[in-house]
């Protein structure tokens, strides 16, 4: 039987660099997708004044129901509106309104959104609750995918300043199996929140700047 020899310095070296080429290479081919040339964000301007009615000018919505869009990550707000069109995601408002758009319309739509300011709409939560939301959020680990601060990275949004009853609506239809566009990510962790710990969370990440 032949004995396995050890392998030196140069072996592991080698190993290492071709690790690191390996992770460079995944991380480009992330990066480049859903285009390879950036999305004219300019277009994008022109293209949201429709969104201002419901998500607010520059995308920032006052209104409790719909989701800020300013400082968004690109990546999920292309994939969602991807979602939207193909019914991957539904919703009586936003599925009509991209079910026409093209692939360089969300690109540029994307690019438009997260180059915005956010500017966030504090809920007025007792201090108790933004707590237990804290060590809540600590429990089930959300920043493992949403970063610290609930700042987001690629597909994973950014819902630090989100509007608090969107957070609270998302999280129940994600419980309930309503939503189902995250390959089941979000049901797992939302599978043993109660009420009250959605409400402390949503206090919680709303009040998060």
């Amino acid at each position: 039987m032949r004995r396995p020899t050890r392998r030196g310095g140069a072996g592991v070296a080698r190993m290492s660099i071709v690790v690191r080429l390996a992770l460079l290479a995944g991380t480009l081919a992330v990066a480049a997708l859903p285009s390879a040339a950036r999305a004219d964000a300019e277009a994008g301007k022109a293209k949201a004044q429709v969104c201002v009615a419901c998500h607010g000018p520059m995308g920032n919505s006052t209104t409790p129901d719909y989701p800020i869009l300013a400082g968004q990550s690109a990546r999920y707000l292309y994939l969602e509106l991807k979602d939207f069109k193909e019914g991957r995601r539904s919703d009586p408002r936003m599925s009509p309104m991209a079910a026409n758009l093209s692939r360089e319309d969300m690109q540029d739509l994307a690019d438009y959104f997260v180059a915005q300011k956010l500017v966030p709409v504090p809920y007025k939560a007792d201090s108790a609750s933004i707590e237990a939301g804290r060590k809540r959020s600590a429990e089930v680990l959300c920043t493992m995918c949403h970063l610290g601060g609930f700042a987001g990275q690629n597909e994973i949004p950014r819902v630090a300043g989100q509007q608090y009853q969107y957070i609270v609506k998302q999280l129940q239809d994600f419980r309930s199996h309503t939503r189902t566009n995250d390959a089941g990510n979000m049901a797992s962790v939302t599978r043993n929140l109660t009420d009250d710990d959605i409400h402390n969370l949503a206090a919680y990440i709303n009040n998060l700047q």
